[in-house]
This record gives C-alpha cells, sequence and structure tokens, in this order.
C-alpha cells in the first residue's frame, strides 16, 4: 500500500506539471493578444485617417507642411509646430510626457497608468511604439532604453 505522502508528493508534481503547462499556454495567447491588438490599432488608425482625408475637399489636397512617414499618421516636427497636428493618442501621450510627472522621464506602464490604460503587455507595447513613434518623428526624447521625455527635457 502506498504511504500518503507518496501520494500527496505525486499528486502536487502532476499538478505543478499541469501548472508549467498553463503558464506556458497563457504566455503564448498573451503574446497573441498583443499582436492582434497592434493590428488592430494599426488598422483603426487608417481607418480614421483615411475617413480624414476623405472628407476634406478635393482642393483642400495639398502636401502636408510637417510631411507624415508614409503610412504613419505622425507628421515630422517641424518648427511652430504643435502637438494639435499629431493623432488623439499620440496627443494624449504628448500630455503626459508634458505634465510634471513626465518631465523626469516616463516607462510606458506609467504611460499606461496616467492614460488611465490597464499596464497589461498589449496596452504597454501598444504605447511603446507610439512614444518610438513620437521620438522618431522628432516630438520626444528617449533619454535612455525605455524612458520617454518631451521634446528639450533630459531625465537624470
Amino acid at each position: 500500500m502506498p504511504s500518503v505522502l507518496g501520494l500527496l508528493e505525486a499528486r502536487e508534481k502532476k499538478v505543478r506539471e499541469e501548472v508549467a503547462r498553463l503558464r506556458e499556454e497563457a504566455e503564448r495567447v498573451q503574446a497573441a493578444l498583443g499582436e492582434a491588438e497592434r493590428a488592430l490599432q494599426r488598422l483603426a488608425d487608417a481607418r480614421v485617417t483615411v475617413a480624414e482625408v476623405l472628407a476634406e475637399p478635393p482642393s483642400a489636397v495639398v502636401e502636408p507642411v510637417g510631411s507624415a512617414v508614409a503610412g504613419s499618421a505622425v507628421p515630422r516636427r517641424a518648427e511652430g509646430m504643435t502637438a494639435s497636428a499629431l493623432p488623439a493618442d499620440h496627443q494624449r501621450i504628448m500630455s503626459v510626457l508634458e505634465s510634471a510627472a513626465g518631465q523626469e522621464g516616463m516607462r510606458c506602464q506609467q504611460l499606461a497608468a496616467a492614460l488611465g490604460l490597464q499596464a497589461v503587455p498589449a496596452k504597454v507595447e501598444g504605447l511603446r511604439s507610439k512614444a518610438k513613434r513620437l521620438v522618431e518623428r522628432g516630438w520626444a526624447l528617449q533619454t535612455r532604453p525605455g524612458v520617454f521625455t518631451p521634446l528639450g527635457t533630459t531625465a537624470g
């Protein structure tokens, strides 16, 4: 007859293996969800941009002053441009970075919290992508890996 401790150990080992398997599955699903949410955001941004372009009268179609990079609604920053030239999501990010809390530099998890978003990987990665786009277009700085500030400040 097996011992009670032996039975408990065998059961514990089986449950530990199940927990490990479920964790791996959850990580895979979370990664797939993050990618799907990023694709959804890109499609939503594209739809909004197309709707804005189609809503303009034909005579208003001219080259923008701060030329946007192909595939992006975020224009390169030019002298005299304000954050109002940015899409709404990017304007919100800039307003947080320009607030007192953002002057010292913010990580994307902090940005998510400041914007009232859940700090889940999918939301944080979406914010990271938008923050990096702001850096690429001259609207913000990445003072060190993962830390973003508004243009004109340096975090230590």
